[in-house]
């Protein structure tokens, strides 16, 4: 079993907990309530920004050529589409470029993204993996999922988001960060992979907390 198999195994029970929640079963059946999809929108804009610069910082910490240029892509990738995606999906349920530029980020999506920033900046390139991977993985199989219930392709509000997630594309970013991880695990030692299983399992913790506060639109006090 390679590397990110065992972190995937590991950490079943928090990923199916992601898969379960309300919040991810209501969009597939198009019954959630469309401003908890708003304060969602907002709150994930903001952590695409830090989502991108993990990226960039994967272009510094890049131990060839060909993984800096694959890092570089997938920043353009995420500040060029991605994001455009978000602002042309968030104009149509009636939100502005300004409320989203100006969205207050939520104590959550400032853990969250603090974070990862964090491990990404002091560690090594596999600890930058492992505390992206979560999000990237996560959203290509709840994507996947969800594009099996009938109906979830094209409902008229969220059908978008669930079209976007489960396109092969971005699985082949999941894909790509987990062949690169499985290659640089082989040469490290048990202290170090242990690390990166707690970097991971944090990391899809953090998924779960996410997806709970867009849910409950929970705020600062």
């Amino acid at each position: 079993m390679s590397f990110t198999k065992e972190l995937r195994q590991k950490a079943n029970s928090i990923w199916t907990a992601n898969h379960e929640h309300a919040f991810v079963q209501e969009i597939g059946s198009g019954t959630l309530d469309i401003e908890a999809f708003k304060y969602y929108m907002k709150q994930d804009y903001l952590y695409l920004i830090e989502y991108a610069r993990v990226f960039a910082l994967g272009v510094v910490k890049a131990n060839d050529l060909n993984t800096m240029a694959t890092f570089a892509a997938y920043l353009q990738s995420t500040l060029h589409e991605e994001m455009s995606l978000h602002r042309s999906y968030a104009h149509r349920l009636g939100i502005t470029n300004e409320e989203l530029e100006h969205t207050i980020a939520a104590p959550t999506t400032i853990a969250y993204s603090s974070y990862m920033i964090s491990e990404a900046q002091k560690g090594s390139l596999a600890h930058l993996i492992a505390a992206i991977l979560p999000c990237a993985w996560s959203y290509s199989e709840i994507g996947k999922r969800l594009a099996t219930v009938p109906g979830a392709l094209e409902h008229p509000q969220y059908g978008e988001w669930v079209r976007m997630y489960q396109d092969d594309e971005f699985k082949a970013i999941a894909d790509w960060l987990c062949a690169k991880l499985d290659e640089l695990a082989i040469t490290l030692g048990e202290a170090e992979r242990k690390q990166l299983e707690d970097i991971f399992l944090t990391s899809s913790r953090f998924e779960y907390l996410f997806w709970d506060m867009s849910y409950q639109q929970s705020h600062w006090a």
